[in-house]
């Protein structure tokens, strides 16, 4: 049996769908969060409410599940807890579990936004300027390197949470002295692409990317979108992801601007626009299948349609107690 553990579910139940099917039988999924209303839960086969991911016993507790539900393969859909699960691998990797995500340098590093920065910069790619104390972004005020608006975020953030858009020096120096270790960030006012990318685990060759035009947003996540193609991004996303050293399912924010690409951020997971690319027959679930017994996948960079639109849309879960 192939059993499958996805921790952190929340509300993304489509994709837990897809895991299903693509299953079709050959293992169960198993899924945790730490709140019963997680919808998400009730779509595998067994699930489990479990502590926070800060808590102490955390790691213990998901090493336990995968022993009851003799688990081959564990994997998170949040930032915060990509690392901690890496960070681990060994202790999972030691009763037969494959942990599906990047290594912990490499989650340390996408985590953190100032890092990326010096990352791509250092490496030839476009990156949105960014500073992470007040006395360096004024001094590029005064340069004219960066003008208002500006976006102020957390260096560590996570699902575009606590994310403000400052107007000027006011505004800026009040969002930036609001918490701790924030960065302030140009404002690209080009369009907005998600990247789905599949790096086999096994090749640790890229075999799928997938390109949409971002054209609604919904809680820090895609909620309408357009299947496009270009040659120079793909070419730009097959170099960045393999200098970085990823593996897995990618999600990477680009924006475009005046015909050059600029690198906005990059999650070592599911997006939460990929289901866009599952239904254009980009099959992430299946290739983490493969890979898991052994097999490398095939390539299959651009195959899938163009102009191809997805709307997410409201549906219920109903549960009582």
């Amino acid at each position: 049996m192939m059993n499958i553990l996805i921790t952190s579910v929340g509300r993304r139940t489509q994709l837990l769908t897809y895991f299903k099917e693509e299953l079709n039988g050959q293992g169960n999924l198993v899924a945790t969060d730490n709140s019963e209303l997680a919808p998400a839960l009730y779509v595998a086969d067994k699930h489990y409410i479990v502590p926070r991911i800060t808590d102490p016993e955390y790691i213990n507790i998901l090493l336990n599940i995968c022993k009851e539900e003799k688990v081959v393969a564990i994997f998170s859909l949040i930032d915060p807890e990509l690392s901690i699960i890496s960070k681990h691998a060994s202790l999972f990797e030691n009763i037969g579990v494959k942990p599906i995500v990047s290594p912990f340098d490499v989650c340390e590093l996408w985590l953190d936004k100032y890092k990326t920065q010096s990352f791509c910069l250092d490496n030839g790619f476009n990156y949105a300027k960014t500073y992470n104390n007040l006395n360096s972004f004024q001094d590029a005020i005064l340069k004219r390197k960066i003008s208002y608006p500006v976006f102020i975020k957390p260096q560590k953030g996570s699902a575009s949470l606590n994310i403000n858009k400052a107007n000027n020096f006011e505004e800026a120096n009040l969002i930036f002295n609001s918490s701790q270790e924030m960065i302030i960030q140009e404002y690209l006012a080009g369009q907005e692409l998600g990247v789905d990318v599949y790096i086999d685990f096994v090749s640790k060759k890229v075999i799928s990317i997938f390109i949409k035009e971002k054209i609604a947003m919904r809680a820090g996540e895609t909620d309408k979108s357009k299947s496009i193609k270009s040659d120079k991004l793909t070419s730009i996303i097959e170099q960045l992801v393999v200098k970085a050293g990823l593996v897995g399912p990618v999600d990477i924010d680009i924006f475009e601007q005046n015909g050059e690409f600029y690198i906005s951020e990059i999650n070592p997971r599911f997006g939460g626009g990929y289901l866009h690319a599952y239904e254009c027959g980009v099959n992430f679930p299946k290739f983490i299948i493969q890979n898991l017994i052994g097999n490398i996948n095939t390539p299959t960079i651009g195959e899938y349609e163009e102009n191809v639109y997805m709307m997410k849309h409201d549906t219920l879960t109903i549960r009582k107690q």
